[in-house]
């Protein structure tokens, strides 16, 4: 990915404003006068004076910290202001949270081409040139694509590439995955949200880096812990630090108890008791959570799963790929030597975790063509089969609506050429993963998803198509869909 050459930060922030002030004009009424097109635009325009302008401070704040730097002591410029450090002077002027001005000042740090402290000079060599991947964040920073937020979610849930981790390979090798990583990151930026974009950032990590799995899960594992604690209205409190294993399977519990808004009433067997409880219920989403959690600490393990979740069942599935898993020499069982990832989020797991599964749970073997995609099973069903749905999952990795962050367990099978309507088949090719609401929407408003087929790598992608716009007829271009599973990013 290529960009044009950057305009200095200040001419992008006096053309954006401009632009602004255009449509704005000298309305009094402001922005409720704009159609609609007029008021994306506006919203547009106003998004690129912020990211210009977020530039600025950023690059500003880092000056600032470097010439308030602890080696130049009582000279430094925050000292000669009377704080401490130049971040809380940066805090001070700005008004910004302590939060925004850690980000702001790392942004800047990142961009700049000066030395650390100390004052600037033209005799001082300057730092040697960012490996490519880094330049290309960097690029993407200083023209407009990214914002701050963007820029500091990719590069912390990256990370730095871990050569040493690693002396059997290339030294060229992880710097050239991570490059194709930040590529493939940048195109998702426009359509995902940054709290996303940070978690495939950190997928995408994981990857790429299977022995820093072990260590990260271990550090997380370290650190769980439960608080409890009672404030002086005698509110009990509590806080919990999940390691990545138990927060994935509490994450599970309460998506089952949750489908649709079921929670744990245990109110017998008789389907009509069930139903008449849950359109009484007035309890919020967070309200079942917490009865949920309750119930099942209280019930423990001699709990009847079908009075408490229904036909779905709480339950964490781990995809690993088979070339992951050898035979232990001398064992004479299997041995993971590679990482697995859980099928809602595709948070990375280490061997071990997936071992243990593979001991108590088994496994569901997906067969892949040697172009990715999982086999067919045709036209006999009229719902995928419960392999098929496994197969879409590792392949998508969660809903594929543009934005849409909803996991694999919230998803329905959408049939891409309808079932009656066009004959469509029960194949997995042609089946998308979309959550109940997307799925809704592209019912209810006409939306359709086509899939091509490269004729060259063979490969399929998907495409949504919006509906005729209602007032002028007219069809807008249709969006790639993009997968979210893991296996998108390629595995070290």
């Amino acid at each position: 990915m290529n960009f044009a050459a950057p305009s200095s930060p200040a001419t992008r922030l006096t053309d954006a404003a401009a632009r602004v002030a255009g449509r704005l004009g000298d309305q009094v009424t402001g922005v409720e006068a704009l159609d609609d097109d007029e008021l994306l635009g506006l919203l547009s325009d106003a998004a690129d004076t912020r990211k210009a302008l977020e530039l600025i401070v950023a690059r500003a704040s880092a000056e600032v910290s470097r010439r308030s730097s602890r080696e130049l002591g009582y000279q430094g410029l925050a000292q000669r202001k009377g704080l401490r450090t130049g971040r809380a002077l940066v805090q001070q002027i700005t008004g910004l949270g302590r939060a925004d001005v850690v980000r702001a000042v790392d942004t800047g740090a990142e961009l700049a081409a000066v030395p650390s402290s100390g004052t600037k000079d033209a005799a001082t060599p300057t730092t040697p040139p960012p490996a490519v991947w880094l330049q290309r964040l960097r690029d993407a920073l200083t023209v407009g694509v990214l914002s701050q937020a963007q820029f500091h979610a990719i590069r912390t849930g990256l990370g730095d590439p871990p050569v040493e981790r690693y002396p059997d390979f290339d030294r060229d090798f992880l710097p050239q995955a991570w490059a194709r990583a930040v590529t493939l990151l940048l195109e998702e930026a426009a359509t995902q949200p940054v709290e996303e974009l940070r978690n495939q950032a950190r997928v995408a990590r994981d990857r790429l880096d299977p022995v820093g799995v072990t260590l990260r899960f271990e550090e997380r594992f370290a650190a769980r812990s439960f608080h409890i604690w009672t404030d002086e209205h005698g509110q009990r409190h509590g806080h919990i630090l999940f390691d990545d294993d138990a927060g994935t399977w509490v994450d599970s519990m309460l998506q089952a108890a949750l489908r649709p808004r079921r929670g744990p009433r245990f109110v017998g067997e008789d389907a009509a008791d069930r139903a008449r409880a849950a359109e009484s219920d007035e309890r919020t989403n967070v309200q079942l959570q917490y009865d949920t959690l309750v119930a099942v600490l209280r019930t423990g393990a001699n709990v009847d799963p079908q009075q408490a979740f229904g036909d779905r069942q709480p339950g964490v599935r781990i995809i690993v790929e088979s070339s992951a898993i050898t035979a232990a020499e001398g064992r004479g069982v299997m041995a993971v030597t590679g990482v697995g990832h859980f099928e809602d989020g595709g948070a990375a797991v280490p061997a071990g975790v997936v071992e243990a599964r593979l001991c108590d749970s088994g496994a569901i073997p997906v067969v892949w063509s040697p172009e990715g995609r999982p086999l067919d099973v045709g036209r006999e069903l009229r719902l995928f089969t419960r392999k098929q749905r496994i197969a879409i999952a590792a392949r998508d990795g969660g809903c594929m609506w543009p934005s849409c962050t909803a996991p694999i367990s919230q998803c329905e099978f959408h049939h891409l050429d309808h079932w009656w309507e066009h004959h469509g088949r029960t194949d997995v090719d042609d089946g998308i993963p979309l959550c109940r609401n997307c799925h809704l929407r592209l019912h209810n408003q006409g939306w359709r998803i086509r899939r091509t087929r490269d004729p060259l790598t063979d490969a399929d992608s998907y495409w949504l198509h919006p509906p005729p716009d209602p007032h002028t007829g007219e069809v807008g271009e249709p969006t790639r869909l993009a997968s979210r599973s893991p296996r998108r990013f390629e595995a070290a």
